[in-house]
């Protein structure tokens, strides 16, 4: 992948989509894979901010049964399971248990009949191509199995637990990834780190492209397209007041989601409780540590200035200690957090927890500006519908006829792999030289496309070391900005691989992967600096 932003040569897009979070990748693939010319902006990094910030599963929305959404809980089990198929690598099948205990809201019955439900609307589930991911329905186990399981959890009226299934994504960063590059592989041209500066129009109101800063190089550009579409997420009212030139005042409500990635607390499973308030969250395993998440919390602000905070931390520690069970969770027993805004529709709701998840696709020609849709709401695992669904407007908008849509049945990029445990021993099998995390890891996150990465690591033997428990080398970092547009330190360490999302990697860890990065993207030694600032400060506990 390259930034098309720094060779553009005044070409005509039927498309411009702005936002390349999961969302707009989705709607870039789907489109390119349909014949649309396609061009996608995203002011930051590629799936850098509500995308990245995710409980890392890719889940029907069990709790959203108690809001009577059926139909967005269909649609998510139904994703699911083409997600499992079209990604097998990045979607793995994961155990859930939820303790019961004595009274209304945690009571076996009660719980019984929503997983039922819940199985019956994911009667496609064992519909998979590789049999190994085929979901069981869900089951009861007993009080005595519950805690030899999850010796953890709190034991005052604990009367036995449910289990049901959903899938676990370890890295949806990589995910989203796999999305823009099967967008590319359609000639779909993309750029991160390119800001959207002003819309450009005919007469007053008729969206004919937009300005786009590259904020790398700092160069400004214009680029025409048929249609636009505005796939920012939390950012989405501020593009619609950009295009409306300070006439309007857009408002979306945020929620605020904060994760932490802490020391093993859950043992065999992902364990889901319920607060004091009745909000549920979810104790998962995760890389050999526990991943919390997530909170739920309306944000009042620019989405720009959003930062985790101490309290908020200090705020979902209580909330955990009160939750779980014998041992009570301190900041120094977390390794990492990370945060993101979650765009809400329903401004009915008194909080954001009972909101939609929902998503709605708006065509601005109704306020008088043609050539603009607006995509707001949603969430990770219905994005690929979505985009179907975005693609049934641009179709009518174009008044063309477009190809019928398989992205529902092709492989995503790098992920033509029939049954991802015999595809897993089999490159062990052949890379015997190579750590068998390493090959592991990159099987998982690389796909088919981990032998690129080993070609590199073969320049040079310092590039074979493992850096950390998962086995993660040098030769994804320089893969990364070979390959796939990593532009900063962040991105190598936060997104194009998981070396930084444990927290802080150690100083040895750290100036390995700094001093090449620095090579690799020719950084001034002001410009490095800055970045080694930055990421640090991402990394590192406020």
């Amino acid at each position: 992948m390259k930034r098309f932003i720094e060779d553009f040569h005044d070409e005509i897009f039927d498309i411009i989509i702005i936002g390349g979070g999961i969302t707009g990748a989705a709607v870039a693939y789907e489109a390119s894979s349909r014949g649309l010319k396609v061009a996608l902006f995203e002011k930051g990094d590629f799936g850098g901010e509500t995308s990245a910030a995710t409980s890392k599963l890719i889940h029907g929305g069990l709790r959203y049964l108690n809001n009577l959404e059926i139909g967005l809980v269909r649609e998510s089990l139904r994703e699911r399971r083409i997600l499992e198929n079209i990604a097998p690598n990045f979607v793995h099948p994961l155990a859930f248990m939820i303790p019961n205990y004595c009274g209304i809201m945690n009571n076996k019955w009660i719980i019984k009949l929503g997983l039922t439900l819940y199985d019956i609307l994911a009667f496609d589930k064992k519909w998979t191509w590789d049999k190994n991911k085929r979901i069981p329905s869900h089951s009861t186990i007993s009080k005595k199995r519950v805690i030899e399981l999850e010796p953890n959890v709190r034991t005052k009226s604990l009367t036995g637990a449910s289990v049901y299934y959903d899938t676990q994504s370890i890295f949806p960063e990589r995910l989203t990834l796999a999305f823009l590059k099967s967008a590319v592989e359609f000639d779909a041209k993309i750029s991160n780190y390119s800001m959207i500066t002003e819309f450009i129009y005919k007469n007053g109101k008729q969206i004919l492209g937009v300005k786009v800063l590259d904020t790398i190089n700092n160069i400004e550009t214009t680029v025409k397209g048929k249609l636009t579409i505005n796939c920012g997420g939390p950012w989405a009212d501020i593009i619609l007041n950009l295009a409306e030139r300070g006439k309007s005042n857009n408002h979306i409500r945020r929620s605020e989601g904060i994760h932490l990635i802490t020391k093993k607390m859950a043992v065999n499973n992902a364990v889901v409780l319920r607060t004091k308030e009745g909000r549920h969250f979810f104790i998962i395993p995760w890389r050999g540590h526990s991943l919390i998440g997530t909170t739920d919390k309306e944000y009042i602000g620019n989405p720009d200035n959003y930062r985790v905070t101490k309290k908020g931390i200090d705020d979902f520690i209580k909330e955990i200690n009160s939750s779980f069970g014998k041992e009570n969770l301190t900041y120094k027993d977390i390794n990492f957090a990370y945060g993101g805004l979650r765009p809400i529709l329903d401004d009915q709701t008194e909080g954001t927890y009972k909101s939609s998840r929902r998503y709605e696709i708006y065509d601005n020609s109704v306020e008088g500006y043609e050539g603009l849709i607006t995509v707001e709401g949603g969430k990770y695992t219905t994005s690929r519908n979505l985009a179907t669904n975005v693609l049934k407007l641009i179709e009518r908008k174009l008044k063309r006829k477009l190809t019928n849509s398989t992205t529902h049945k092709t492989p995503l990029n790098g992920c033509n792999i029939g049954d991802i445990s015999a595809f897993l021993d089999s490159i062990k099998e052949e890379n015997k030289d190579f750590n068998e995390k390493t090959i592991e890891y990159l099987g998982k996150n690389y796909g088919t496309q981990y032998k690129e990465v080993l070609k590199i690591a073969k320049e040079n033997k310092d590039w074979t070391v493992p850096l950390n428990d998962d086995g993660e080398i040098l030769a994804e970092v320089i893969f990364s900005i070979r390959y796939e547009m990593a532009m900063k330190l962040t991105d190598i360490f936060l997104r194009r691989t998981g070396i930084g999302t444990l927290g802080f990697p150690g100083n040895d860890v750290f100036d390995k992967i700094v001093n090449i990065a620095s090579r690799e993207l020719k950084l001034s030694h002001s410009r490095l600096q800055n970045e080694i600032d930055e990421v640090k400060t991402k990394m590192n506990l406020p």
